[in-house]
């Protein structure tokens, strides 16, 4: 069972910067991660999500430019580095863990999940 745990979110002015991290015991250089966000009356949607070696990574149309994703399998953990945040990036992000090497865009095809933390950007 794969258990992931973010933590990085917090509270900051539109146009800073956060950094997530989300951490996994076990064996998680095998599988794709991915960073989903979802706001109150949302629906979640992508955001990010980087393959099992970190040298293939997608983006949400928002995401790009602004956000990168990034993995280190030494240390189980992957990160989502937020510059430029914009009010509308308010959310519960959360982590997900896909058991396959690459990764997808839908939810459904990730089997495990974190708590998500939240990030709230002020105008």
């Amino acid at each position: 069972q794969v258990q992931l745990v973010e933590s990085g979110g917090g509270l900051v002015q539109a146009g800073g910067s956060l950094r997530l991290s989300c951490a996994a015991p076990g064996s998680f250089s095998s599988y794709a991660m991915g960073w989903f966000r979802q706001a109150p009356g949302k629906e979640r949607e992508f955001v990010a999500s980087i393959n099992w070696g970190g040298g293939t990574t997608d983006y949400s149309d928002s995401a790009k430019g602004r956000f990168t994703i990034s993995r280190d399998n030494a240390k189980n953990t992957v990160y989502l580095q937020m510059n430029s945040l914009k009010p509308e990036d308010t959310a519960v992000y959360s982590c997900a863990a896909r058991r396959s090497a690459w990764p997808a865009r839908s939810p459904y095809e990730y089997g495990y999940w974190g708590q998500g933390t939240q990030v709230t950007v002020s105008s």
